[in-house]
């Protein structure tokens, strides 16, 4: 959208489908990958990108545009599936992700990809990026926005540590990151392999301002947008969701260990199946 268009929350709800739906065709292309966290954060992407941001479809790299960096490369799938929802990528290039010469990688690849603002991949990096872009904008007199998403996992990396005091330092109100608490790593659950908690008072005391929701509630998801958008300190913003991995597919949400995961053949139609059945309920 080429201005910040407000839409009502059936909308936002409907959008949050296609979203998932989106990520679900592009993960039976493969057979398996990153669905269960497309599906967690659909709500997110769809609030962000039917909300929040300012963007031209037809414009990817339109000087004005709010920028999303996505910093858990991984993720890749649940971004396409929001680029494709909003017009920026074809609905056609859908059935080529992940195959050779596909603008659709596995993991995001800027260079390749309409709407993909980095290339992501070495957890721990996209927040440090969108200080220095965030910086960028402000020394150019810019009002663009830098929202960047990233995983409770990267919570380990160093570097988001130091990013968070550079934005702070630097007073950087044009950035609004988005923390995605879904408690899963490839080694196990987030707070086992690391300890994060008492997340929301750390995030303050390096000052930020915080807000932390269901992730996969929409209205609760589309105040703390708006209260971090409307936030008048010159502070950089950030955004706690707590996520259900494989929310709206029962079956996925059930899985143990979810965080790359392979679909059988048959259960493709199912998880489509039981989303529809969730959305008429």
């Amino acid at each position: 959208m080429s201005t910040n268009t407000l839409v009502n929350a059936p909308t936002l709800a409907q959008r949050a489908r296609n979203i998932r739906r989106n990520a679900l065709r592009m993960g039976e292309v493969q057979g398996q990958g990153y669905i269960a966290q497309a599906l967690d954060i659909s709500d997110v992407l769809a609030v962000a990108y039917f909300h929040a941001m300012r963007y031209r479809p037809e414009e990817p790299t339109w000087e004005d545009r709010d920028r999303f960096l996505l910093s858990n490369g991984h993720y890749a799938i649940a971004l396409y599936a929001a680029l494709i929802e909003a017009g920026i990528i074809p609905e056609a290039e859908l059935e080529t992700y992940g195959f050779d010469e596909s603008r659709l990688p596995m993991s995001g690849m800027a260079s390749y990809t309409p709407g993909m603002e980095m290339s992501g991949g070495s957890l721990g990096l996209g927040l440090s990026i969108a200080v220095g872009m965030g910086l960028g904008l402000k020394r150019k007199g810019s009002k663009s926005r830098v929202f960047t998403l990233f995983s409770d996992g990267e919570l380990d990396e160093g570097s988001k540590w130091e990013a968070m005091m550079s934005a702070a330092h630097h007073k950087l109100d044009n950035l609004i990151a988005i923390i995605d608490v879904n408690n899963q790593q490839a080694d196990g659950p987030s707070k086992q392999m690391m300890g994060f908690e008492p997340l929301v008072d750390k995030l303050e005391a390096f000052g930020w301002f915080v807000r932390r929701v269901d992730g996969n509630d929409l209205g609760a998801v589309l105040a703390a947008f708006d209260a971090a958008i409307s936030h008048s300190e010159p502070q950089p913003r950030v955004i706690v969701a707590d996520t259900l991995m494989g929310k709206g597919v029962p079956f996925l949400e059930r899985r143990e260990k979810n965080h790359f995961i392979r679909v059988e053949p048959h259960e493709w139609q199912l998880a489509l199946a039981e989303l529809d059945a969730g959305d008429r309920s």
